[in-house]
């Protein structure tokens, strides 16, 4: 699943960014102290947001290959029916 580990990995690197301009404001806004709590809660969302747009090929990419590996996972189980039928 290479298109699984190349989507999380860069989720990963996107919240981190995001958490680190999210504490650079906060630190730059309130003179050098941040709230953790609250530095975490935007970068996710900042991060959650920005990936709806950044990421969009990645998510499709992973997306259909997930729905080949269902389609192929419910044809082999009807072939398998199929025969059991035929019994």
């Amino acid at each position: 699943m290479k298109e699984f580990a190349v989507y999380t990995a860069l989720r990963i690197v996107l919240f981190l960014a995001s958490f680190g301009v999210v504490v650079g404001i906060m630190a730059l806004l309130s003179g050098g102290t941040y709230n953790l709590f609250w530095a975490v809660v935007l970068g996710f969302l900042v991060s959650g947001i920005g990936s709806f747009f950044i990421l969009d090929r990645q998510r499709r990419a992973f997306a259909e290959r997930v729905e080949a590996r269902a389609a192929k996972a419910s044809a082999a189980f009807e072939e398998r029916k199929a025969r059991e039928d035929q019994d």
